[in-house]
């Protein structure tokens, strides 16, 4: 079974129905759902998702929607050596970095994000949800 990551922009996608990103987002959440996939997210998840939810909406809005999330996802830890790494990266954005390590340390297989370009390192497959969407298509048509 995959291992995704799935950044904060592919769950608005979802709870904001951003087009024309939601119809792959509900398709990934739907696989997450169904436990044809599992899903992990990091805190820093939580705490950017609510943010911005309570402020397109309310902060029971955001609490709602969190706590649906977090039936579906677990959630990474983040310690001391994933910051230290993301601390040396060449990563621009810091928690951008946080989160591409946690996702490493913990051998996720892929990281969903539309923000691509921000992921250079190896290590783990970067790709937003309708790239996924075709691989895993892809590869179950094979077997």
């Amino acid at each position: 079974m995959d291992s995704l990551f799935i950044d904060s922009d592919i769950i608005l996608d979802l709870f904001l129905e951003r087009e024309p990103f939601y119809n792959a987002a509900l398709d990934l959440f739907t696989l997450v759902e169904e436990a044809k996939v599992k899903a992990f997210v990091s805190p820093l998840i939580f705490s950017n998702l609510f943010y911005i939810l309570r402020k397109v909406e309310s902060r029971a809005f955001a609490v709602r929607l969190l706590t649906r999330l977090k039936a579906l996802v677990s959630v990474l830890t983040l310690d001391e050596k994933i910051i230290e790494l993301a601390l040396s990266s060449s990563f621009r954005d810091f928690e951008d970095a946080v989160q591409y390590y946690a996702a490493l340390e913990s051998k996720i297989d892929y990281l969903i994000t539309r923000n691509k370009s921000d992921y250079k390192e190896p290590g783990v497959i970067i790709c937003d949800a309708g790239e996924y969407l075709a691989m895993r298509s892809s590869k179950l048509k094979k077997l």
